[in-house]
């Protein structure tokens, strides 16, 4: 059986650091160092599914620097100003230059994704480049050929790799690991997005629920209940309850589905049996489509 474990981005890339800033950085020679504390006095960090690694690293051409590698579940609007920002941020807690990397990981739109951040008040100009990867684009060969064991649980995602055999294919190496065996709900997770979930099931062998263990699972369809619970406290049991489902399917709708799906929220706000909200909730889980959700909202709408 599956058991809870450390499945964050933290682990992923302490898995193999060397060829992880090799990849992300495209510096041959990189060796990585320590990994530093990522937290800083002066920002708050409250984006949903937002997650950052900074690694000191060392190379003969560029001398000892700091790779900052931000992953984002699906790129959102503000990430150029916090690019710039968690990059100065870094490079004033430790005093080394910095290498940021934006590293998205669900695609959102087929809008293009900005590579620098750039401001110009009265001729004083503030300029911010940074790496852009988003995963969708990155040919799954790579997580086999490097090897670089960090993306294994990404897949799925990755250009490639959402067919039966390849996902089956990673699930053999991570099993295989004893320090890769933990990072199969994360697998799981992703499966989600490109099979049906009963095939998932197949394929891992394990009863879906312990997908819920995940913290990647838990992350996203669980903010939601907690944006809920001040409401809760302040407009009564019973309606807070519901503003919290609302919000909880209002976040999985953003997540699995991109922007385009809360269009679906103007439906789902006009239902308002507890029982029917929590089925919606759970169907966004299961579900591979927005019809097949439409289908849902039909049934509960009756």
């Amino acid at each position: 059986m599956i058991k809870p474990a450390d499945v964050s981005t933290k682990r992923l890339i302490s898995l193999a650091p060397d060829n992880w800033v090799k990849w992300v950085t495209q510096i041959p020679d990189i060796v990585a160092g320590e990994i530093l504390n990522s937290e800083f006095q002066w920002i708050s960090r409250e984006s949903d599914g937002e997650s950052d690694v900074l690694i000191r690293v060392e190379s003969p051409q560029q001398g000892k620097f700091l790779v900052l590698n931000e992953l984002q579940l699906r790129y959102k609007p503000e990430m150029p100003r916090r690019m710039r920002a968690y990059t100065a941020l870094a490079e004033e807690k430790y005093n080394l230059s910095t290498y940021p990397v934006l590293i998205n990981i669900l695609k959102a739109s087929d809008a293009e994704i900005p590579t620098s951040y750039a401001s110009n008040i009265a001729g004083l100009r503030a300029i911010q480049d940074y790496r852009v990867i988003n995963l969708w684009e990155v040919d799954v060969n790579i997580a086999f050929a490097q090897p670089l064991p960090s993306l294994l649980p990404f897949v799925p995602i990755l250009k490639g790799g959402d067919n039966e055999s390849t996902i089956r294919n990673a699930l053999r190496i991570l099993r295989a690991d004893e320090q890769l065996n933990q990072l199969e709900t994360v697998l799981g997770f992703f499966a989600t997005f490109v099979l049906d979930s009963a095939i998932v099931q197949q394929i891992l062998r394990w009863d879906m629920a312990l997908l819920e263990q995940s913290p990647w699972y838990q992350e996203i369809f669980s903010k939601g209940e907690e944006r809920g619970e001040a409401r809760g406290e302040a407009r009564g049991e019973l309606r807070g309850r519901k503003e919290e489902l609302y919000s909880g399917i209002e976040l999985a709708l953003e997540i699995k589905f991109g922007d385009q799906s809360l269009e679906l929220m103007p439906i789902i706000s006009q239902i308002t049996d507890l029982q029917k909200l929590k089925a919606i909730q759970q169907a966004i889980k299961a579900v591979n489509t927005v019809n097949e959700l439409q289908q849902v909202l039909s049934t509960n709408l009756t």
